[in-house]
């Protein structure tokens, strides 16, 4: 992976001007978006760390959440192999489609993923879902939740204790779902638990 250091790493004179872009979630890897960027629209973005495009339609530059707060935060920006496209890594803040989807690729991803999971707890927690099991545990208080976390832990050790893998993987699913709502109460990003791991991994 070649790492972008500036505009002129780019050969902006064989795509006319404008580069290609396209947007993935770092943790994910959930392709989010595509669109183009030409100098300006890039060099505002390295130096504000908030994703820029240029408009071909609107012929104008604008910044990716600019009028919903729906911003697209720069992790990592890297060039292809011809220098001619760019791949960007963002953490993005809420969903990134106009049509109030998480991608603009919704209908081609198929796959339950931990950030989904985390979407859909994080929208329950904000507003009141009539039958929700997790408003309902998010409104019973943190000493619910933490209570919880520890029945569906000795749960999850008592079926593996007992050689039983179907519960196993039924109390393991109970336990981990618990636990995201106990990191969410806590304002704890599980983006920082990931960096843990992988710092303990080198």
């Amino acid at each position: 992976m070649l790492i972008l250091n500036s505009i002129n790493d780019l050969n902006w004179l064989k795509t006319k001007g404008l580069i290609p872009v396209i947007i993935q979630h770092k943790i994910s890897g959930q392709v989010l978006m595509h669109a183009y960027m030409n100098q300006k629209s890039l060099k505002i973005t390295l130096e504000t760390k908030k994703v820029t495009f240029f408009s071909r339609t609107k012929n104008k530059i604008w910044t990716k959440g600019e009028t919903t707060g729906n911003f697209l935060y720069v992790k990592k920006i890297a060039i292809d192999c011809d220098k001619d496209t760019l791949l960007i890594l963002v953490n993005p803040i809420n969903k990134t489609c106009h049509l109030n989807e998480y991608s603009c690729f919704k209908n081609i991803i198929s796959d339950f993923t931990f950030l989904y999971l985390l979407e859909k707890i994080l929208d329950k927690k904000k507003y009141s879902i009539e039958s929700s099991y997790t408003y309902d545990l998010y409104q019973s208080g943190l000493k619910r939740i933490s209570q919880k976390v520890g029945e569906e832990a000795i749960e999850t050790i008592i079926a593996a204790n007992d050689n039983n893998k179907k519960e196993t993987m039924q109390e393991t699913a109970d336990l981990v779902y618990h636990l995201i709502v106990l990191l969410k109460i806590k304002n704890i990003n599980l983006n920082d638990i990931i960096k843990i791991l992988k710092k303990r991994n080198s």
